[in-house]
């Protein structure tokens, strides 16, 4: 049996936060309702080649999956439980936003198996969560958190949010060190990305009134630069081992799923807008898929492990291609190293500290 992952999208919130891009919206209950039972059809429609693989991770992601209700949960798992095979020591992760979720529905979800949390904070700093237009405070995360806890959640993600507008370097350290605190398994550090489509790009996007906003607004890049030098060694002093661009975690706990991802390990999206990938085809739900082609195989098992800070193995790269790294990517290797943006370790080739700063430069150049 091959392995597989499974994501099952919610595309539902309570309202949309000022930078989200991602595929969801607020809906009513029967909204909501209609598409969890069209959901539980479309997972058991694939009991037909279900038997093929092994679960090895699940995860729930959105939107805001919390925003459902515990029943709503548990049909869910129901329909994933009698259509695929797990793992017993999958990885099933769901994602949560405080002010949507309680004591019950934390019971419901170690009920159903879920055995991760991915939380979305963002900031400690209540100003700057209503900047960015989420619909909680730092106290109503510190009660989602204490909860998890007290009902028996021992693999928790915080999600943390640096360069929003109007931050200092000081109250991102504040937000760092907070959280580090609280002792959370694993953390999750990413960047303001002022996305196409959002009210924060009519804002900071194009246009000369924007760009006199984004400089006056926006931390700028040598902020940006120390504020990512703080995350690093913050989190390093207390205990996080960065395994990805954004992603730290305690010894044992990285993300197996998201690991999943960037090795490309076949995964089944199931929901609107889920993408998948399985025997070399990539689709997005309700697409055609797409055959990749080795280049294209190629290029994302480089721009994809390069995430990683063990980065890409030489030899598995091999044993996927039968041909030597060398051979294909010679030429865009040694211009690397020369500029001190790759580097050599063992068996892996990987992002050096200065080519971190650049990693969607030194990416772009795997693309055929």
């Amino acid at each position: 049996m091959r392995p597989l992952e499974l994501y099952i999208h919610i595309p539902f919130c309570v309202k949309k936060c000022r930078y989200c891009d991602f595929l969801s919206a607020p809906a009513s209950a029967e909204e909501r309702q209609k598409y969890v039972t069209d959901l539980c059809r479309k997972i058991r429609s694939y009991e037909g080649v279900a038997g093929k693989y092994l679960i090895r991770s699940i995860f729930i992601g959105g939107g805001t999956p919390s925003i459902l209700d515990a029943g709503q949960i548990r049909d869910i798992f129901d329909a994933i439980r009698g259509t695929f095979p797990l793992d017993s020591d999958a990885e099933i992760s769901i994602e949560v936003n405080p002010g949507t979720v309680d004591r019950m529905k934390m019971i419901s979800y170690q009920r159903a198996g879920i055995n991760r949390l991915s939380i979305g904070l963002q900031s400690v700093n209540d100003q700057e969560l209503k900047m960015l237009g989420r619909i909680h405070t730092f106290e109503d995360f510190l009660e989602t958190y204490t909860i998890a806890r007290e009902e028996g959640f021992h693999n928790i993600n915080v999600d943390l949010m640096s360069g929003i507008p109007f931050q200092t370097l000081t109250e991102w350290e504040k937000t760092l060190k907070t959280v580090a605190e609280l002792r959370p398994e694993h953390i999750s550090a990413y960047s303001l990305i002022i996305e196409k489509g959002t009210p924060f790009y009519e804002k900071y996007g194009e246009g000369e009134r924007a760009e006199a906003r984004r400089k006056r607004e926006l931390p700028d890049e040598d902020t940006e630069r120390l504020m990512y030098q703080f995350t690093k060694n913050i989190l390093a002093d207390y205990g996080y081992h960065r395994y990805e661009i954004s992603n730290y975690a305690k010894e044992g706990y990285e993300c197996r799923h998201n690991l999943g991802y960037w090795d490309r390990i076949e995964y089944l999206g199931i929901g609107t807008g889920a993408a998948s990938l399985m025997d070399n085809q990539r689709w997005t739900e309700g697409e055609e898929p797409v055959t990749l082609s080795v280049e294209n195989q190629m290029e994302e098992y480089m721009f994809l492990g390069l995430r990683k800070m063990e980065g890409v193995s030489k030899s598995r790269f091999q044993k996927s291609f039968a041909r030597k790294i060398e051979e294909i990517y010679g030429k865009v290797l040694i211009d690397m190293y020369a500029k001190k943006l790759l580097e050599e370790s063992g068996d892996y080739i990987r992002l050096t500290e200065r080519g971190i700063d650049v990693s969607n430069y030194v990416m772009s150049e795997f693309l055929f």
